[in-house]
């Protein structure tokens, strides 16, 4: 029986955690960046064959576990409410792939804790591009580590 998305990418983040790697260094691995990296790994992604082939070894991966990474993934891990304008839309769509991803190259560098949204910028820019003009959007966010108490 083949193993599940879920159970393969509960294998590779047990083993991140137990050999101490950080999402950069596995990023490095496969020659991505790390939010993708992180987006892939915990099953919002799919690899390729030869991402599968660099990855194997560092994960102990199964010739079946890198078959279920090589499938195309049923995206989004947040809530079932879905916003209708477009725009917005396309944010949700953003968060439900890379959010967790993003929280876990977040917090590698920061800590355990939230960017806050009061303390808080978005920057939107334009970006000329010959195939048509893109849209750079930067969140500036205060670190707000959990607290102890």
């Amino acid at each position: 029986m083949m193993p599940s998305r879920e159970s393969v990418s509960d294998k590779i983040l047990s083993q991140k955690v137990q050999r101490g790697l950080k999402w950069e260094q596995i990023a490095e691995v496969l020659e991505q960046s790390p939010v993708w990296t992180a987006a892939a790994l915990s099953g919002q992604c799919y690899l390729s064959p030869e991402d599968c082939a660099k990855i194997s070894q560092l994960f102990e991966l199964t010739e079946e576990e890198c078959k279920v990474l090589q499938t195309y993934p049923y995206r989004g891990s947040l809530g079932e409410t879905v916003p209708t304008d477009p725009f917005v839309y396309r944010f949700f769509e953003i968060m439900q792939v890379y959010g967790i991803a993003m929280k876990e190259v977040t917090q590698e560098e920061f800590g355990d804790g939230i960017m806050s949204a009061i303390d808080f910028t978005i920057d939107i820019d334009r970006v000329p591009d010959p195939k048509g003009d893109r849209v750079k959007i930067t969140y500036n966010g205060k670190f707000l580590p959990y607290r102890k108490f």
